[in-house]
């Protein structure tokens, strides 16, 4: 925590803060992090005392350096509902919980959660399986229900949910040979999501096209190896 201190600067902490973050915070570069990351990689215990921290920069070091595959659900259940920004929710999280073995499970409980930054963990959780896992190793079936979901829900759900649900139409049509049609479809009858993105120049991006730029010609892009970031 003390190389955390040391190594933030006022201008990252007042761009956080514009994306959603809430003290206490340092407003440590993620270049930095990743610096801090390579130092504590495999150490999978001091993630954990870093997330419970509940300072942002803490938590989201605990993401990049956390094994999914070693948290219970119980843990992963107490890393949603503790999230604290829209970073959190939708970087740190989903990363980790998309390594679990019962990732589809657990996301899908969460995006039935009233609270916003757990059920927005959930889709990007969602979106993050769709973009590792090999097609033979997904539950296609349900997949494609939830994009059912998104085409009949997205305009009526929170702010920060909306912006997640997007992003799983736009994971599953470009990662998702079997769903890549049904996606683009969802794209269309979707669009625009309208997202308060707060006093950023974020934008949300128009899922159908992004999906055949990502594709970049073929039927699918290949699949990522992580969407830690």
């Amino acid at each position: 925590m003390g190389e955390l201190a040391a190594r933030g600067n006022e201008t990252t902490k007042r761009t956080y803060i514009r994306h959603g973050a809430v003290e206490p915070l340092f407003g440590v570069r993620i270049g930095d992090l990743k610096l801090l990351q390579r130092k504590l990689k495999g150490r999978h215990e001091v993630a954990l005392e870093l997330y419970a921290t509940g300072n942002f920069d803490a938590m989201y070091l605990a993401g990049l350096v956390a094994d999914g595959r070693k948290m219970t659900v119980k843990q992963l259940d107490q890393w949603a509902k503790g999230a604290t920004a829209p970073m959190i929710a939708g970087f740190t999280i989903p990363g980790v919980a998309a390594e679990h073995h019962k990732a589809v499970g657990i996301a899908t409980k969460w995006i039935d959660s009233k609270m916003e930054l757990v059920a927005t963990a959930g889709w990007t959780t969602l979106a993050a399986v769709a973009s590792t896992v090999p097609d033979e190793h997904l539950p296609l079936a349900q997949l494609a229900s939830l994009l059912n979901r998104c085409s009949e829900t997205i305009a009526s759900a929170d702010n920060r949910v909306r912006y997640a649900m997007n992003g799983y139409v736009i994971a599953c049509g470009t990662y998702v040979r079997e769903l890549g049609n049904a996606a683009v479809e969802t794209a269309r009858k979707v669009s625009p999501v309208h997202v308060d993105m707060g006093p950023t120049a974020c934008k949300v991006p128009d899922a159908e096209s992004y999906i055949i730029k990502s594709r970049r010609g073929k039927t699918v892009a290949p699949k990522k190896k992580s969407t830690r970031c």
